[in-house]
């Protein structure tokens, strides 16, 4: 099914939906973690999972593997990342193929991050530059009919720290064939809530998934937040530093934040959660279990 038919039925419903990202692992021990790490979510009803591409498109060939594997052998609805970066038209087209033939029906249209080691992407020759011009091939094409996710940036992306600037971005993404998006992680709902205002007033009616992380090391999160530009409020910032060196209490600050910070959202109105796993499960169930129990989105 496609992400957008999903989002509109669980509007319908006056559900919310929870969706989940992966990176496609190394080996195949890695490989089968995360399927067992989708399975052990299945109860808790996902509306999707995504699998992620590495820097500079390192990972093309076994995101497709992996969203072939997951559609064909879960019951969990796939999406595949596909970036503009290491790729030309032509390979990029090649990739589509695959995904379409192996039934997958949703792709989400990046960019791409610069290979490790550079600052500053270089689309592939005869490639693309932007995510608007991949969008716009993907639904240009008609042998394709994919639904069509794209990427937003709540505090602007880490290049464009022109609100008004970002904003235009997206509408042409957006105008380009954009069924959904799904926002960069954030720490202070306020920040998504203004977002979404912006792009409302700019004439953007597409939904919009929140993106989380529930941190689980203080370390690694700063480093997170470093590459993509998003801030963390200071009272958070003091609550991590005290739990730096606590592996046990960063977790149990990670899952109590995004906790919180989930029902807000979903309380507020948000059309659901889309949650950056780090492929690892226990976290982000103990969340959404925890929220399908209390249910907040009847409270707003």
């Amino acid at each position: 099914m496609k992400v957008a038919d999903i989002l509109r039925f669980a509007r319908e419903r006056g559900e919310p939906v929870f969706s989940f990202e992966f990176f496609p692992p190394k080996t195949d021990d890695g490989v089968r973690q995360l399927f067992e790490t989708v399975e052990a979510l299945r109860p808790l009803g996902p509306a999707f999972v995504s699998v992620t591409y590495g820097a500079g498109g390192s990972t093309r060939q076994r995101t497709v593997e992996l969203v072939t594997k997951l559609k064909r052998e879960t019951e969990v609805e796939a999406v595949a990342h596909v970036t503009c970066a290491g790729a030309s038209r032509q390979e990029l087209g090649h990739v589509l193929d695959e995904i379409a033939a192996a039934g997958v029906q949703n792709v989400l249209a990046l960019r791409g991050d610069p290979p490790r080691g550079q600052t500053a992407f270089e689309p592939s020759p005869e490639g693309f530059r932007y995510a608007s011009e991949l969008v716009a091939f993907i639904r240009g094409e008609k042998r394709w009919s994919f639904c069509i996710g794209a990427a937003a940036y709540p505090e602007g992306h880490v290049e464009t720290r022109d609100l008004a600037r970002d904003l235009a971005n997206l509408k042409t993404k957006v105008e380009a064939g954009a069924d959904f998006l799904v926002t960069q992680l954030f720490f202070s709902n306020a920040h998504y809530f203004r977002f979404v205002e912006r792009a409302r007033a700019a004439g953007i009616a597409v939904p919009i998934l929140p993106g989380i992380m529930p941190f689980t090391n203080v370390d690694q999160i700063e480093r997170f937040t470093a590459m993509c530009g998003a801030q963390i409020p200071p009272a958070l910032r003091a609550a991590m530093e005290v739990r730096r060196v606590d592996s046990e209490g960063a977790l149990q600050l990670g899952v109590a934040y995004a906790s919180l910070q989930c029902a807000d959202l979903l309380r507020r109105g948000a059309p659901g959660v889309h949650f950056y796993t780090l492929n690892r499960s226990p976290s982000t169930r103990a969340i959404v279990a925890a929220l399908r129990s209390s249910q907040p989105w009847r409270d707003g």
